[in-house]
């Protein structure tokens, strides 16, 4: 998260030190391009966590440890994972979207540990399994 902020503030030299440190430290990889809200919490130091440059995380969201987003498509272009806020992602889950498209997860919508999610998780559904599926809808 740090060096997120710092290439917010254009040290980027500081900011990809920050970023290969913490990879050794705890194994991950947040990518410095992506847009991730300062407030999300990252369960174990997001230990084994990979986060795309194309994806954007809203407010409140958890995260817990080997969790994967991955856009395919090249950083940069429009196609994107969006996390609203107060999303939960379960360990071990893996959010990819369908080649070059986008992939929505909706605002209080959970992600069980181990689902493997390629299509939008409507605002406030909880999704499981491989591929994700949707196991029940809190009304927002």
């Amino acid at each position: 998260m740090w060096a997120i902020a710092l290439r917010r503030r254009d040290h980027r030299w500081l900011a990809k030190r920050v970023k290969q440190l913490n990879s050794f430290l705890y194994h991950n990889s947040l990518a410095a391009g992506g847009d991730i809200s300062p407030d999300v919490y990252l369960g174990h130091h997001g230990l084994g966590t990979v986060v795309h440059d194309n994806v954007t995380i809203g407010r409140r969201v958890r995260i817990w440890q080997n969790v994967t987003l991955s856009v395919r498509a090249p950083a940069g272009s429009p196609h994107r994972i969006i996390i609203e806020d107060d999303v939960m992602i379960g360990a071990n889950a893996v959010v990819i979207t369908p080649f070059e498209q986008s992939l929505r997860i909706g605002r209080g919508a959970s992600v069980g540990a181990g689902a493997v999610v390629t299509h939008d998780v409507p605002a406030g559904a909880t999704v499981v399994g491989s591929p994700a599926r949707v196991v029940r809808q809190k009304a927002l």
